[in-house]
């Protein structure tokens, strides 16, 4: 039984080696496959994320089902996780290889069909975007992104957009200054009444 748990089969070198292998080739596929497989996963998308993780596990354990071999993919796997995310967050240029860039897909109230095409967006994603914003349309929109992360970032027409903490602290101190000009109309008035 202890034998089971601790034997690999293969050498840990030799597992590390598979699973930083497993892990780019993962990476470069999904940037190859584009911002949009993040940006909402539908029912295709999780069947192949779930397809994917049983795909890829022999390719990292072998024929392993030792529990040994099981932590060293998965400590190999969130070390280098761990280490791609710092080398991201350290230089930028890194960031924009594995990452891209964003891309606008609405513009000052249109959309953009090229970015739609070249994206595989759909006009009903930007619409819930849209909607998740408060806003009623896609003409309500100043600019709309596709993030790296597959996050759509919709910023609303100015006229579009609802109230802010300071709008209402200006319209608060209108307010409290038009009570205080009727309170002293209203005293004015009393205190003119009282002469006559």
């Amino acid at each position: 039984m202890w034998h089971d748990l601790v034997f690999t089969g293969m050498s840990i070198a030799e597992k590390v080696i598979r699973t930083v292998a497993v892990y780019a080739l993962i990476v470069a596929l999904f940037r190859l496959a584009g911002k949009r497989g993040l940006a909402g996963l539908n029912t295709f998308d999780f069947v192949v994320i779930f397809l994917l993780s049983n795909v890829v596990q022999n390719a990292i354990i072998g024929a392993d089902n030792s529990l040994l071999g099981g932590a060293i993919g998965a400590v190999t796997l969130v070390a280098v996780n761990s280490a791609v995310n710092r080398w991201l967050a350290l230089d930028p240029r890194a960031a924009r290889l594995l990452e891209g860039t964003a891309t606008t897909v609405v513009e000052n109230g249109e959309v953009v069909p090229q970015a739609l095409r070249r994206l595989a967006l759909r006009t009903s994603e930007i619409e819930h975007a849209v909607r998740l914003q408060n806003g009623d349309a896609i003409s309500d929109v100043a600019t709309g992104r596709l993030e790296p992360d597959g996050q759509l970032i919709i910023v609303l027409k100015a006229a579009q957009q609802g109230a802010t903490h300071e709008d209402i602290a200006g319209l608060e101190a209108r307010l409290a200054s038009i009570e205080n000009l009727l309170r002293d109309l209203t005293d004015e008035r009393r205190e003119g009444s009282k002469g006559d």
